[in-house]
């Protein structure tokens, strides 16, 4: 078999890396079938009236109605944008700055950023067992401060329900926040030495160096750790299953853990399937402006 088109002498586009494409078949038939037809199959489902099992009983977009209407799904929407915005915003300044410190130089850095880089080793449910006895009131920190002096110290936002998605977002940011910096950490170590030595020469302050030059210079370590973030955002059940299993009340419920109970517990499929559906357009709504970006208007502005 010849790569070779007639007349061009060029080697055919098509043929080109035949051996890698011909290994990448598995992968991409996996990905159809079970990713791509899972979800065809979800939201598809998500219209019908399956309870136990599932099964093609239409009943248009009452599921999806029911959904908008219960109290228990708008508090997670409510608790999952809480969460989302803070845990952003805190991730990637607290992040950043950690890794600009570590950039530095300074002595013992490896011993530093293994011991930030630690919790994220833990998992979620480890994570969340910690904070809920760091949380608590009778045993962690309130009573460590009271044992002080300090009497009158109140601390116990996971038995607080206007404050208890606070109490997780804490526990979030201990465990990945180490990661954040390390993708920063190596992002900073990506940028030319002579860019700092320039901006020395010209007196330009430090931190307006970070801002108008360093920064943007890192947008597509920026954009990868949004996208990071926001995907432990869309999924987070662990943590709040291992810290508060939703309670107060209902005070910390997310839509994971709403999908979850409503499939494995409430025997509702079919409203398990609207609310997965729901939390796949979110996915779609932060996946598709990241591959527009890195694959898409990126690339034409480069």
């Amino acid at each position: 078999m010849t790569a070779l088109t007639r007349g061009s002498g060029r080697p055919n586009q098509w043929l080109r890396n035949l051996n890698a494409k011909i290994a990448s078949i598995p992968m991409i038939l996996t990905a159809v079938v079970i990713f791509l037809g899972g979800t065809i199959w979800t939201v598809v489902y998500s219209f019908t009236n399956s309870k136990l099992l599932p099964r093609l009983s239409f009943v248009g977009l009452d599921q999806y109605e029911r959904l908008w209407a219960a109290p228990r799904w708008i508090i997670s929407i409510q608790n999952l944008a809480v969460y989302g915005f803070f845990s952003l915003v805190f991730s990637l300044v607290i992040g950043f700055v950690l890794a600009a410190l570590m950039d530095q130089k300074i002595r013992f850095e490896n011993t530093f950023r293994t011991i930030m880089l630690y919790p994220f080793a833990l998992s979620f449910i480890v994570t969340g067992l910690v904070w809920q006895w760091l949380l608590n009131p009778q045993f962690g920190i309130q009573s460590i401060v009271r044992s002080l002096g300090w009497t009158s110290f109140s601390f116990d936002p996971l038995y607080d329900a206007d404050i208890v998605i606070y109490g997780i977002l804490i526990a979030a940011l201990w465990q990945g926040t180490g990661l954040v910096m390390c993708l920063m950490l190596a992002g900073l170590r990506g940028i030319d030495e002579d860019i700092w030595k320039a901006a020395r020469v010209d007196g330009i302050p430090m931190w307006k160096t970070y801002v108008l030059i360093i920064i943007p210079m890192m947008r597509g370590v920026f954009i990868t750790t949004l996208v990071i973030i926001a995907s432990g955002i869309v999924k987070v059940y662990d943590l709040v299953v291992a810290q508060t299993s939703g309670g107060p009340g209902i005070a910390s419920e997310v839509p994971a853990k709403y999908v979850y109970d409503y499939m494995f517990q409430a025997q509702n499929l079919g409203q398990g399937f609207a609310a997965s559906t729901m939390m796949l357009i979110t996915v779609a709504i932060i996946i598709v402006p990241w591959a527009y970006l890195e694959f898409g208007g990126g690339r034409k502005r480069g």
